[in-house]
């Protein structure tokens, strides 16, 4: 009599420990999120500076980000970039298994009524918040203003060019 009590406590454990890992479609699973690639140009005007950086999102639940907040400025808001005009951008999403990339000439960072104007070489700590992950904390480095980065699309263009 003992033998059916004992499978039952491994099997009742075992679908606890299952549990734990979300169901099937991830609905219940929470976004996976690192920041890559963070970087601010040194301002050129004592009051606005621009951010950029990539959000990765390793898990198959989509999340968004909706506000940031740097000890350096009063306000940073979410800028989208059309044609020549920018806009404040609503939360822009990280999709399932996808990235959120935020780059000069698209969507950025804009941190506006700068407390101080940071220079190249200096760190400058950024938090951003998402609609379901828990806050991130980012040490954005300050690049020279005319820094590019180097393209992801060249790097992987590159290696796939063989035939």
């Amino acid at each position: 009599m003992r033998r059916p009590i004992a499978s039952a406590v491994v099997m009742a454990g075992c679908l606890a420990l299952a549990g734990c890992g979300g169901s099937a479609d991830g609905a219940d699973a929470a976004p996976d999120l690192s920041v890559r690639s963070a970087y601010m140009p040194q301002p050129v005007t004592e009051s606005l500076a621009a951010g950029y950086l990539t959000v990765v999102n390793k898990s198959d639940s989509s999340d968004d980000l909706v506000s940031a907040t740097s000890d350096i400025a009063e306000d940073i808001s979410v800028h989208e970039t059309s044609g020549q005009t920018m806009k404040e951008a609503g939360p822009l999403e990280i999709p399932a298994g996808g990235r959120l990339v935020l780059e000069s000439g698209g969507n950025h960072l804009m941190f506006e009524k700068l407390k101080h104007r940071p220079k190249e070489g200096e760190t400058v700590s950024v938090k951003l918040r998402f609609t379901k992950t828990d806050p991130i904390t980012v040490e954005m480095p300050v690049k020279s203003a005319t820094y590019q980065p180097t393209s992801a699309k060249s790097s992987s263009t590159s290696s796939n060019s063989h035939h």
